[in-house]
């Protein structure tokens, strides 16, 4: 095992370490994801605390600090910048930490320093000597010294301080309990700490990495919205008919329009209506399969508009409060440019023709993956950087991801680096419904967000497993999730059968459990819940068709969703996965807090997950479950008011067990936010 970093670099005769001197083991760094090989994530404003454990031999103190260097702007100079420096602070048993603030976008870096502290070493021993009455003559002597050399290192502001505190400390015609008081006094020791001598500091080997992104990331609502389905009587939608949507979308309170692939559809192998292998005149193909005589990646499909068309969208999309994500799918048709242009990018067979992708049974024979493991693996990964490079120029900020475990995890750490040195605001969401391992590994390699398994847990245990493995470190660090109800992909089997509860609750589920999440609308709001026979996926799917939606319908769930959005606007607790689940006597109730870190807000959220049936139990608000640390919101000395933001009505509990009953008719849920009583110096109740 490779020894501290005390003795790595060049030796010294005889094989000795180069820097012996240095006594301090610095271990347990946090927070790190895999020794510093990928970035920690956070979000702008945010209070990042670093850990350490400082060790040395003996009984010295051990002084240390925290260096952070923050993250440079796109095309600033790369002059040295001296990173900022923190005092850590001992909390317990050799462990130390320190606090700073991420104020800007970008990458951080921090590393940590440590040293043997003599003075406050010598200080220590002086107070214990005079406690026990003991001679401190030679002592004081020390101390001298040990201020003189500390005035030699200081800048000329302090230099004089210094120089007179060390010629007290050695004045003997003084009384030794004068000299105690100047080596005792705050003052010095400030100075001392400030101008410790750092000659046999020991430094963590790496400076450590942190992300952070704009506070889009960490919470947002998408809505998934196809174009060609905004036209009027079944005719192919445009740029501006899908602007005529805006604000009914809006409305709801979403912040992120997600638009899937707006490139020129391939014709060769279109698959037709509900994925028939053969297409029939009129069918206009997935928008997943890129690529035709009108271009490719870089071009939009000539029956939505132009480009031009393309920007002022976007552009009234943002005046709706909405931000536009695209969605980038690295992959082609047989009738895509890059065929004829690149043949070098894409796997032969031995018969001489191209290989489609294929998840066996399964044949895609429209679509043709990019094989990275071709020796024109360079040329490939610079055409494919250059993809999103083309819509960062028109301004978009947001891309879904379609299927990224299906590329190379190298080139994506390689890309994402490439584009966000330029582009710090640019998020991406991970559309990688994979193997958790593999998920995990995207979002290291820089991905913002990801899909999650959340679609396919049903039960309120599957779910507390589930979030609690998500939002808790080291997963947390860096894997930040966004649950979608349903996809153009998935119509999962529990909205298929329950109606306008199951969506209701699959809503608040989504929207709580997480800060980030999304629909595929309309078929979201206006509960489509037709699958193609045994599987889990529409029928009439809107990825080969033109659909039409009445998004008048007065059943519509629009009403739910404004609400729910509004709530998470309005509550810090919701934009956060800062999570407890408590205790309840029925299985049937699934209960969870959720509180914001840098304000007083928390929220209690009881959801009854029987779609069918109303459920009612007793709530346990003084019981965390399972090895969550304990935070009361209630208890027999903290009543609270509890205000259901879904009905506005307000109840008071007066100890730590809450009794509620939800029917999935009228209620999929309680979302409340918790006011607690206090009493004012008359002795009147408030809620605070």
């Amino acid at each position: 095992m490779t020894p501290p970093s005390s003795v790595q670099g060049a030796s010294a005769p005889h094989g000795l370490p180069a820097r012996g001197r240095e006594r301090v083991i610095i271990e347990a760094v946090s927070p790190v994801l895999d020794a510093g090989a990928y970035a920690v994530k956070r979000v702008i404003g945010d209070e990042v605390t670093v850990h350490a454990d400082l060790i040395a031999d003996g009984h010295d103190v051990v002084g240390g600090e925290l260096l952070v260097q923050r993250p440079r702007a796109p095309g600033e100079a790369a002059a040295p910048v001296a990173p900022r420096a923190y005092v850590l602070e001992a909390i317990a048993n050799d462990r130390y930490s320190a606090r700073f603030i991420v104020d800007a976008i970008g990458k951080w870096q921090f590393t940590i320093r440590a040293w043997v502290d003599h003075y406050a070493s010598f200080r220590r021993g002086l107070l214990r000597k005079l406690d026990a009455a003991q001679d401190v003559q030679v002592d004081l002597l020390i101390g001298a010294e040990l201020v003189a050399a500390a005035a030699a290192r200081a800048t000329a502001a302090d230099r004089a301080a210094l120089q007179s505190s060390a010629a007290a400390l050695g004045d003997r015609s003084a009384s030794p309990s004068e000299r105690a008081r100047v080596a005792c006094a705050g003052e010095l020791a400030t100075l001392m700490a400030r101008y410790a001598d750092r000659e046999s500091a020991t430094t963590h080997p790496a400076w450590l990495p942190i992300w952070v992104d704009r506070e889009r990331a960490r919470t947002s609502a998408w809505y998934e919205l196809f174009p060609r389905s905004t036209g009027a009587d079944g005719r192919h939608g445009t740029f501006e008919t899908a602007a005529a949507k805006l604000p009914y979308i809006a409305a709801m309170g979403f912040d992120v329009l997600y638009l899937p692939p707006i490139h020129p559809i391939g014709h060769t192998f279109r698959k037709g209506r509900n994925n028939e292998p053969t297409a029939t005149s009129g069918d206009v193909g997935s928008p997943w399969a890129i690529g035709s005589q009108d271009g490719g990646h870089k071009s939009v499909h000539p029956e939505l508009g132009t480009l031009d068309d393309f920007d002022e969208f976007r552009a009234r999309a943002s005046r709706h409060g909405l931000e536009l994500a695209l969605d980038i799918a690295l992959q082609v048709t047989p009738d895509h440019p890059y065929v004829k242009e690149h043949p070098e990018w894409f796997k032969r067979r031995p018969d001489g023709t191209i290989q489609y992708a294929e998840n066996p049974p399964k044949k895609y024979q429209d679509i043709y993956p990019f094989d990275f493991e071709c020796e024109a693996w360079q040329s490939l990964w610079i055409e494919l950087k250059s993809i999103f490079e083309f819509w960062l120029a028109r301004g978009v900020r947001i891309f879904r991801v379609d299927n990224p475990h299906t590329k190379s995890i190298p080139f994506w750490r390689w890309c994402i680096a490439e584009l966000t040195a330029q582009h710090p605001d640019m998020l991406l969401l991970a559309e990688a419904f994979t193997r958790p391992k593999l998920m995990y590994a995207l979002a290291k390699a820089g991905f913002s967000q990801s899909y999650t398994y959340f679609t396919w847990r049903h039960t309120g245990h599957e779910l507390i497993e589930y979030v609690r493995e998500i939002t808790a470190p080291p997963i947390s660090d860096f894997f930040r999730p966004n649950f979608w109800p349903n996809t153009p992909d998935i119509l999962p089997e529990h909205l298929q059968y329950a109606g306008r509860a199951a969506f209701a609750l699959r809503l608040v589920l989504a929207a709580t459990l997480s800060s980030n999440y999304g629909v595929y609308g309309p078929a979201f709001e206006l509960m489509d819940n037709v699958p193609r026979a045994g599987v889990e996926e529409y029928v009439d799917n809107e990825k080969y068709q033109l659909r039409t939606w009445d998004i008048n319908r007065p059943d519509s769930l629009l009403p739910l969703i404004a609400r729910i959005n509004q709530i998470r606007k309005d509550n810090r607790a919701l934009q956060h996965n800062d999570i407890v689940f408590y205790e309840t006597d029925n299985p049937m109730l699934l209960c969870f807090a959720k509180r914001a870190p840098e304000v007083e807000n928390t929220m209690l959220v009881v959801a009854n997950m029987d779609v069918h049936s109303p459920q009612a139990g007793w709530i346990d608000l003084d019981a965390p479950l399972g090895s969550t640390p304990a935070r009361r919101v209630a208890s027999s000395e903290h009543p609270v008011q509890l205000h259901d933001l879904l009905s506005d009505a307000r109840y008071f509990s007066e100890g730590h067990r809450l009794f509620v009953r939800l029917d999935p008719n009228s209620a999929p849920a309680h979302i409340f936010r918790l006011r607690r009583r206090a009493r004012t110096e008359h002795d009147f109740d408030y809620f605070v």
